[in-house]
């Protein structure tokens, strides 16, 4: 039974409404002003407190002060007759539960009550029915699916809903976790049907060559400033998450784009700044192109690349690049922002969350802190609002930039791993391979055996590219059970999944 506690100088007046609250099943106890509700909650544990603004001796304000230093996790709600803006204020200010004005009605009160005390429980259980109800729907809505336009509405509304489970510690959590499985088993067979002919000249959606072009060009042409962001490793779900820092600042046009194969950051990002498939880039501007067996960088020259996109669409407008791999650089960004002078194109590389992926794979504490997507959101949004992401974005929205945002692909928590042979020249990426010898399962994967049909770059004439889907990984013979236990329940990316192709694209305009 929830303890009840109520201080008010009239006290007497209010027995309908206490009667009612004991009829619900609540035990209330009484007081009729704020020292002795101080002394009762020395001596006594409650749940919450009712509590009048005027009342003889110290004030609610006052009560309600001390209430709070002595117990910050006791839910206040205040009853006052004043209307007074200031005295709203000031209780407001002390971070109270709830505000009411007398005369209150017993339904007031109870409503107020259930609010404070139960709301998770409420919550919990309708978004449990409206789930049930859903499931059916959106498992028919995953057999019927024909176009990426469907995948993306499929996946907008497994984020919306695993947000909402998660948010109420549902049992329903399997459940979803179920249907995420079947519908990303469903996205590999379309991907592998459809892909091919997206990359070799036929109709297809928005893919990672076109992002700069059609996001960031009809901006420069209306004379807006434009800052251009690719967080490296950024998911949709984790877009949720910190989406509401930024609502502060900016009005949001959100969308969803689908990254070219293979989902890494050498292929994915170098063809967004350069607006061309991996081949193209290799093929025209060799020098600017880093194959994975090389020692240099694979991202060294990203902003040579977006010199190249510009060049080849005679755009004359001037940009500066910047890469933010730490905080203090964000901060140095922000402190100097006026250096960058009124430049009409920003283009900026965070990438704080591929490292956390990395550093997740290879550190026990940071595998315990994110040991769930759910857990892996959490620290990306505490990143988020504590480093210098959101202080950038704010002085950006001051100086009238208009932002597109947006990731070179996304990542997925693997569990299933799957045997793949190959040479000492195989690449080390879990979610996709590239090899001239490679031996697997081609039930298994998606195979790529002539890679310039795909508009891949063959480091060998027989080389071949394949990948992993759903939430597989691959993994050698040679010290088998020692690779999988190492690797199972990390996050990688790569392969083809919703989560890994399927990602973010913000718009956003200062408010």
């Amino acid at each position: 039974m929830e303890k009840i506690l109520w201080a008010d100088d009239e006290i007497d007046l209010l027995k309908p409404h206490i009667l009612i609250l004991r009829q619900k099943g609540y035990d209330v106890t009484t007081v009729s002003n704020g020292l002795d509700a101080l002394e009762a909650l020395a001596r006594e544990k409650y749940s919450l407190v009712l509590l009048d603004e005027m009342m003889p001796g110290i004030s609610g304000l006052e009560t309600l002060q001390r209430i709070n230093r002595d117990h910050p996790e006791l839910p206040v709600i205040m009853i006052t007759k004043s209307e007074e803006e200031n005295i709203m204020n000031q209780a407001i200010g002390s971070r109270i539960a709830d505000y009411l004005i007398k005369p209150v009605n017993p339904m007031q009160i109870l409503l107020s009550i259930k609010k404070n005390l139960h709301s998770s429980e409420l919550v919990a259980a309708q978004t449990s029915q409206d789930y049930r109800q859903e499931f059916m729907k959106l498992s028919s809505l995953i057999d019927a699916s024909r176009t990426v336009d469907d995948w993306k509405e499929i996946y907008r509304q497994l984020v919306y809903w695993e947000l909402k489970l998660a948010d109420t510690d549902s049992a329903l959590d399997e459940m979803l976790q179920m249907q995420k499985r079947e519908a990303n088993a469903a996205f590999s067979r379309y991907v592998k049907k459809e892909y091919q002919g997206w990359v070799s000249g036929g109709e297809r959606p928005l893919m990672s060559p076109e992002v700069f072009r059609r996001t960031v060009f009809p901006l420069l042409d209306k004379g807006e400033k434009v800052c251009f962001i690719v967080i490296d490793n950024f998911r949709y779900d984790q877009w949720r998450v910190v989406q509401p820092l930024l609502s502060e600042f900016f009005d949001v046009e959100e969308d969803l784009y689908t990254t070219i194969l293979p989902t890494s950051t050498q292929f994915a990002r170098n063809a967004i700044f350069a607006g061309l498939m991996p081949l193209q880039i290799a093929e025209m501007y060799p020098e600017l192109w880093v194959d994975e067996d090389e020692d240099e960088g694979l991202n060294v020259h990203e902003e040579e690349l977006v010199q190249t996109q510009l060049d080849r669409f005679r755009r004359k407008e001037k940009f500066k690049y910047r890469k933010i791999n730490d905080s203090k650089y964000g901060e140095r960004m922000v402190s100097h922002f006026k250096e960058l002078g009124d430049t009409p194109l920003l283009v900026v590389v965070m990438n704080f969350i591929d490292m956390l992926s990395h550093a997740r794979t290879e550190s026990k504490m940071i595998r315990e802190l994110a040991n769930s997507d759910a857990a892996y959101r959490s620290l990306t949004e505490s990143w988020f609002r504590h480093s210098s992401a959101v202080d950038l974005f704010r002085k950006l929205a001051e100086e009238g930039y208009r932002v597109v945002l947006t990731t070179d692909h996304g990542t997925i928590r693997v569990d299933n791993p799957i045997k793949v042979v190959g040479d000492k020249n195989t690449n080390t990426n879990l979610r996709y391979k590239v090899g001239k010898s490679l031996n697997y399962n081609p039930k298994q994967v998606y195979e790529m055996r002539s890679p310039k049909q795909f508009g891949l770059p063959a480091p060998n004439i027989s080389s071949t590219y394949i990948y992993a889907c759903n939430e597989d990984f691959f993994s050698y013979p040679n010290n088998y059970n020692y690779y999988v236990q190492y690797y199972t329940g990390t996050f990688q990316h790569g392969g083809i999944s919703l989560q890994e192709m399927l990602v973010p694209l913000i718009t956003m305009t200062p408010k």
